[in-house]
């Protein structure tokens, strides 16, 4: 009986660890984006519904100030006049505070905007939430989203360092369709 109860116990905790493993899946290509609205940099509010008419660059990484993000972020910016070329805005997503956003984009020169989603519900949203040694950051995802707010192109654990360039020439191959 100790022995069935034994693994008993074994399987709830497995089963238990496994639906604490699930991470929301990304929105799916043609998919409509999900809504939201965050703090920026700046301390204001900004939604995705005010972007609409333009194509939204939005990325997520993990946290501000550290070698990926800050090398993403970078080419984001040499790269900013080409997005807006194309009719794009830029809207970078982690978990760390308005505050944090503000003297990170005040260090590192960034003229886009970056949202706090300290909440983690946002990059929970859009499958994008990983736990770093009990610590829940967002993952290093991007969406293109369309002007009518659809999701037209997914990038998934992306590589820092080229990464705006593939971007940059997704988008351009996206509006040419």
């Amino acid at each position: 009986m100790s022995k069935l109860f034994l693994l008993l116990c074994i399987v709830i905790i497995c089963a238990t660890a496994a639906l604490a493993l699930v991470v929301a899946e990304a929105p799916a290509v043609g998919s409509s984006a999900p809504e939201f609205a965050l703090t920026t940099n700046e301390g204001n509010q900004a939604a995705l519904k005010d972007f609409r008419g333009k194509w939204v660059v939005l990325y997520f990484y993990p946290k501000d100030f550290t070698g990926g993000c800050t090398l993403e972020a970078h080419n984001f910016q040499t790269d900013l006049s080409k997005y807006q070329a194309l009719n794009s805005v830029i809207l970078g997503v982690s978990v760390d505070t308005a505050e944090s956003h503000k003297s990170f984009c005040a260090k590192e020169g960034l003229a886009f905007k970056l949202l706090s989603d300290a909440d983690t519900k946002v990059s929970e949203a859009y499958g994008s939430l990983m736990d770093y040694n009990g610590t829940k950051l967002s993952a290093r995802n991007t969406f293109i989203i369309d002007p009518q707010g659809k999701v037209a192109k997914v990038f998934l654990k992306v590589s820092p360092s080229g990464h705006s360039a593939e971007v940059l020439a997704a988008l351009s191959s996206l509006q040419k369709q």
